[in-house]
């Protein structure tokens, strides 16, 4: 996944993010340590800035991604559920596909999540969840 040339990048240490098509949140992972508690905590203060209120749809680009502690983990699951809407996670390598499953089999989010292959599967099924 890349982001359109036009796109008001937001960078992070651990990620490429923007605003796209529908309102939809991309993020790509980039080949770093994984992200720290705060930096976790900093990222979902953020997407509440951008977001007000309102629940978004996120498709999530991890191929690069790196295992996430245990409190990052505990974080997430508490945190997301309360700003996601729906999400789509693309990774096209079997470490990245083991990484996310086995963060999502542990604690199943109460809000639809699907694993694909490329982004324009990941688009076409999101899209259902963001009108």
């Amino acid at each position: 996944m890349k982001p359109p040339e036009n796109a008001k990048l937001i960078e992070t240490r651990t990620a490429t993010l923007w605003v796209g098509e529908g309102g939809i949140l991309y993020s790509i992972s980039k080949k770093v340590p994984a992200q720290t508690l705060e930096e976790t905590q900093k990222s979902v203060e953020e997407f509440k800035k951008i977001f007000g209120d309102k629940k978004f749809c996120m498709v999530l680009d991890v191929t690069n991604s790196s295992p996430s502690s245990r409190e990052v983990r505990q974080y997430a699951a508490e945190e997301l559920p309360k700003i996601i809407k729906a999400a789509a996670i693309i990774a096209d390598s079997a470490f990245a596909k083991m990484l996310a499953n086995l963060f999502f089999n542990l604690k199943p989010p109460p809000y639809p999540l699907k694993m694909f292959n490329n982004e324009m599967d990941a688009k076409e099924w999101l899209f259902q969840y963001c009108k």
